[in-house]
């Protein structure tokens, strides 16, 4: 994993637009680093991926909020293959609980048919319990 943090990564639980709940930074064998937040501010909440794809080829993932009663959202994105820091986030809703109510993961396949394609990497919003960063 490159030293230096993800451009666009939060690097503390504050951030402008509200509060961030992340999980870990990941990183696959394949090349994807990852991580995944539950976002909120201003009454709203929505789930942001952050990835860097250094594998060579283009991938996909699928980034699904959960929230309170059975609520999900769910938004398909497309990593260049260009080892370049990006994100991709589901549409901001109104916010129907408590932040910690929210889940969110992000699953990362190569290209091709849906059938054929390997899941390379999940990644969530939630850390293990006793982890530290």
């Amino acid at each position: 994993m490159h030293k230096e943090k993800l451009s666009g990564y939060p690097s503390d639980d504050k951030l402008r637009e509200g509060t961030a709940r992340c999980g870990p930074e990941l990183v696959s064998p394949e090349g994807i680093e990852a991580q995944t937040c539950v976002m909120t501010g201003g009454g709203e909440t929505w789930a942001r991926a952050y990835h860097r794809n250094t594998s060579g080829t283009e991938l996909r993932a699928v980034l699904t909020l959960m929230g309170p009663g059975g609520r999900t959202v769910e938004l398909h994105c497309v990593l260049a293959a260009d080892d370049e820091p990006g994100s991709c986030e589901t549409p901001r809703g109104a916010s129907a609980g408590e932040p910690g109510a929210y889940a969110a993961v992000a699953e990362y396949a190569g290209a091709g048919p849906v059938e054929e394609a390997p899941l390379l990497l999940r990644a969530g919003s939630h850390r293990a319990p006793g982890a530290s960063d």
